[in-house]
């Protein structure tokens, strides 16, 4: 008898803690190993970690006898199955943290769509196939359970797989990789429907199943109400900390394991529900921010390899040893690839998004290795299939079908880059009711608020959406030699990124939780640490990931009691001058003097900012001219056109004439400057629109030179609290003569730099554009 205990303690008990402990190991190493080799050819990290799993497998190392013994050791599996669900279970909350959900719910039908589509035509293909395949493996038992399971694997879209391709080469944020989330996240639902299918066929049809549902359904709500009192209470409880405690963390984290486990011990999976809890859970403040920082970096560079490792180790290729079993594995790929891809494309030619977009849409959609995998695993459990065959050569399928597919995608977008890649619309050409992504710079604390308030006024109507960032920017301080030894240093020398900022971090988060708690609007934080000669290249290539239409930058000048501007450091300057010529999207300098327009962001507030937009005509002016449509149509806001126009244009009848025709209000001038042709068609556009309707107002001065044009700015000084203008101008014009003899910041622009002066006497602060103009490289 203790013979056989410690034969039992030893093969069950030791030994399969052992093989999964080296298991994950072995799949980490040899992961970042394949993503070393791979990375420089552009495939995704996904594609290195699969390969990883299945090299390990039975299908390479472990087909040796003494590594198979190893890790294929009695009851082993129980143990990896377990690893899978914990690493399941955060993966999906994760993904609801960071999933869009308002471009999810904005565009639910197109994804709803896109996935119901390739997902019907899967299941239909499944259907035809499974008498066929049913035959072939020799299975006895339920044929519908075989279809179910069937539809399963070939309607299946691996959402995580799908996101983490789509983070890796760069497309996650824009529409077709937000579109492709979507839609996998919503055919996950499908396939978690017919896995409770699969799962609940071992039991009876009774009240009990209804009632376990509802109760599954009780614990799901009750968690996501619980999170968001706990939050509340914690971000109270921690309002002078950066972040949350550890424990804290561990009790939040607890509450979703508890509630996943047992939802699985019901026999519900619980993929939907911890995705539902993430999505759920309270964005703003630092419970929040804290899951996200201490999540992200544990989730993608342990959990996912080591889950997409596992995913690849559990296929066995060398069971395709004739040509019955070649046969059903490209049977089932080609039906799987077939059904994808058609119910894709014919959903895309009816919404009419374009050929290529819908291309990579149906290629992304065949990516598997998540709620199918699962399927086979608790068919196997339940005894709903019989066939150990129909189990290995499925699983060979699908994982010979995402490491397929995943390089093809690579290729696909590194190919297509010109066209799926970063396509800047300039405000000039942009509608005013369509979506905003912006990115805003901060190197410290004070210009915060006025930021915040700028991004408020910006998203203009209620129902327009806004995908705001904030970037904290932080030198990185050049490291100073020393002997000492690390126990040797004084503490605050030990520092890490998280501490790079000190309390301003403290203070811009502050700040931005109020913002988010009054409007609902959240904004996303982003913090660079990085040497000011590099700091722009993070800049740029970040606007460039999130596809921002234009990046909005703190003045290197900041505003002392006295009202006059003070210098900072030069470094920020020189990152403003880098940004304005490397950027690929529309450029603003903020010159920061406390009263701006939606410094009053809350909601109970009545207040009303007077805005001017100063318009002396070019592509910079009508850019500038484009944004301020959607701050006009904010309801706190009060915008005014300014034009300025030549005293000789008036003198010749050339200038702009309001002529009135049935109704119909036009801006009408000619005088053979395209130039000239451009900037008034923007502005009749703009007269039509709103000058008409009442909502924004239009003004015109005439001036003969830069002197008259200064003394026209300093008596509207006191008039606005935002003064917005193009940087350029119409370059070397009459109506700014003059006005660079004493120039200071020419990264402003003539009529930028006058604003700025301290010798200017201004109250309000001044928003300078530049619009993006595409190199030969570019087009």
């Amino acid at each position: 008898m203790d013979e056989r205990g410690a034969c039992i303690m030893n093969g069950e008990f030791v030994n399969p803690v052992l093989t999964m402990g080296t298991q994950v190991s072995c799949l980490l190493v040899i992961s970042h190993f394949f993503q070393l080799l791979l990375k420089p050819l552009g495939q995704p990290g996904p594609v290195a970690q699969i390969l990883a799993g299945f090299v390990l497998g039975p299908s390479c190392l472990s087909h040796i006898g003494r590594v198979r013994n190893f890790f294929f050791h009695n009851f082993a599996v129980d143990y990896y199955e377990t690893m899978a669900l914990y690493a399941r279970i955060i993966i999906m909350f994760l993904m609801g943290l960071e999933t869009d959900f308002p471009y999810m719910r904005r565009n639910l039908r197109v994804a709803g769509m896109i996935a119901g589509g390739s997902s019907l035509i899967c299941t239909i293909f499944a259907i035809a196939v499974t008498s066929f395949i049913y035959e072939e493996t020799g299975a006895h038992g339920s044929g519908f359970m075989m279809a179910i399971t069937l539809a399963v694997i070939l309607s299946n879209t691996a959402a995580p797989f799908v996101a983490r391709l789509a983070h890796d080469l760069k497309f996650a944020r824009s529409d077709v990789g937000r579109l492709a989330i979507s839609s996998s996240l919503i055919g996950d639902v499908y396939s978690v429907f017919l896995l409770t299918i699969i799962t609940r066929n071992k039991q009876r049809y009774d009240s009990s199943i209804w009632v376990k549902g509802f109760f599954s359904l009780v614990i799901v709500i009750s968690v996501i109400l619980i999170n968001r009192h706990a939050v509340n209470w914690l971000n109270r409880r921690n309002r002078n900390q950066k972040y949350l405690k550890s424990t804290e963390i561990f009790v939040l984290l607890a509450i979703l394991f508890v509630a996943a486990t047992t939802l699985e011990t019901m026999g519900f999976s619980s993929i939907i529900a911890c995705f539902l809890i993430g999505s759920m859970f309270p964005r703003g403040g630092k419970a929040a921010r804290t899951l996200l920082i201490k999540l992200s970096y544990s989730v993608h560079n342990f959990i996912l390899p080591i889950y997409f490792g596992y995913t690849g180790f559990k296929a066995d290729v060398t069971l395709i040893n004739n040509f019955r079993n070649f046969a059903i594995v490209a049977i089932v790929i080609l039906l799987s690839i077939g059904g994808k891809v058609t119910g894709t494309l014919a959903v895309c030619f009816h919404l009419k998004i374009p050929l290529n977009e819908g291309v990579l849409l149906a290629f992304l959609m065949n990516l598997k290795g998540h709620v199918d995998m699962l399927a086979l695993t608790v068919g196997v459990e339940n005894n709903v299939m019989s066939s150990q065959v129909f189990y290995n050569l499925m699983m060979a399928a699908v994982i010979i079908n995402s490491l397929i597919w995943g390089p093809v995608i690579a290729l696909m977008v590194r190919r297509e880059h010109d066209i799926l890649g970063y396509k800047h619309i300039a405000f000039e050409f942009q509608s005013p009711e369509s979506e905003l992504k912006l990115l805003a710079c901060v190197h410290g604390p004070r210009p915060v608020a006025t930021m915040i308030g700028l991004i408020a006024t910006c998203k203009g109507p209620e129902n327009i959406a806004i995908t705001p960032y904030l970037m904290h920017l932080i030198e990185l301080p050049e490291k100073t030699k020393t002997n000492l030894l690390y126990h040797q240093k004084a503490e605050d020398e030990l520092s890490d990124d998280d501490d790079y900022g000190g309390n301003d971090v403290l203070e811009i988060n502050e700040a931005v939780d109020i913002f988010a708690a009054e409007t609902g609007v959240m904004i996303h934080q982003v913090k660079i640490v990085s040497p000011f000669a590099n700091m722009y290249a993070d800049v740029c290539e970040f606007a460039e990931d999130i596809r921002a239409s234009i990046i909005i930058l703190p003045f290197h000048k900041h505003q002392r009691i006295d009202g006059k501007l003070e210098s900072g450091k030069e470094g920020v300057r020189i990152t403003n001058q880098k940004v304005l010529r490397h950027a690929k999207c529309s450029v603003a300098i903020l010159v920061d003097r406390g009263l701006t327009a939606g410094t009053s962001y809350t909601s109970g507030s009545e207040s009303l900012q007077h805005v001017a937009i100063l318009f002396f005509g070019g592509p910079d002016d009508r850019e500038a001219l484009g944004l301020s449509k959607r701050l006009g149509m904010h309801h706190h806001i009060n915008l005014t056109v300014i034009r300025f126009l030549h005293t000789s244009d008036r003198a010749q009848n050339m200038s702009v004439n309001i002529v009135q025709k049935e109704e119909n209000i036009l801006l009408a001038t000619s005088n053979g400057d395209d130039e000239n042709d451009d900037d008034n068609v923007v502005l009749t556009d703009f007269y039509n629109r709103y000058v008409t309707s009442g909502q924004m107002g239009y003004v015109e001065k005439h001036v003969e030179n830069g002197s008259e044009t200064a003394s026209a700015l300093r008596d509207m000084a006191d008039m606005y609290s935002m003064f917005i203008v193009g940087k350029g101008g119409r370059g070397n014009s009459a109506l700014t003569t003059g006005m660079s003899d004493w120039e200071e910041c020419p990264e402003l622009g003539k009529v930028g730099d006058l604003l700025a002066s301290s010798d200017f006497d201004l109250s309000g602060s001044v928003l300078v554009i530049q619009q993006h103009r595409p190199s030969k490289n570019e087009t």
